[in-house]
């Protein structure tokens, strides 16, 4: 038996615990593992990857979007394995059943007054440990100010970081007809 040694120092790109320190991270994870391993749900691997995962990949949800998909799904649980936050642009909060992480103080409020409720994760697992009757929903993952910057050259649309929005900046070659070209 040989020594690998092209692969010898390659890690798995892919995590398998989070890296939080969150005792009570930690512990959803181990029920979660428990439920992936002990039943033949897909829910519960999916909800699992997705404890793992950084805070940039688990983008918050705001209530309106939950809202908007909750709507033709009316008797099913909304799952967020994420922050939910308030949107106050959301005038009536429909009745609603959601289990997520964590909520803000004005979301869990704006919820439960509409006769809604909100879970955290591990009640959610004792109600439906396959996840029979949910709905996996996420926020949106490139909705961060830093991936409008994402992209090489032009044409791309990518935003330029720039110190001002003003006439003087990234106003000349290049950017306008009277001084070369336009892209």
């Amino acid at each position: 038996m040989g020594i690998d040694t092209v692969n010898q120092h390659a890690r798995s790109s892919h995590r398998k615990a989070p890296r939080s320190e969150n005792p009570y991270l930690k512990l959803l994870v181990k029920l979660y593992r428990f439920l992936a391993r002990r039943t033949d749900a897909n829910f519960n691997k999916v909800v699992l990857k997705r404890l793992y995962m950084s805070a940039t990949n688990r983008p918050a949800m705001s209530i309106s979007r939950l809202a908007k998909n909750i709507s033709p799904h009316k008797d099913k649980t909304a799952v967020v394995v994420a922050s939910v936050t308030d949107d106050n642009r959301l005038l009536t909060v429909p009745k609603m059943s959601v289990a997520a992480l964590r909520f803000t103080a004005t979301a869990r409020a704006r919820i439960e007054n509409a006769g809604g409720e909100c879970l955290t994760l591990d009640q959610l697992a004792l109600r439906a440990p396959t996840g029979t009757n949910t709905l996996l929903l996420r926020g949106p993952k490139n909705a961060r100010e830093a991936v409008k910057h994402f992209g090489f050259g032009p044409h791309k649309g990518k935003k330029p970081y720039v110190e001002s929005k003003g006439r003087k900046f990234e106003r000349a070659r290049g950017r306008r007809r009277s001084r070369g070209f336009k892209v």
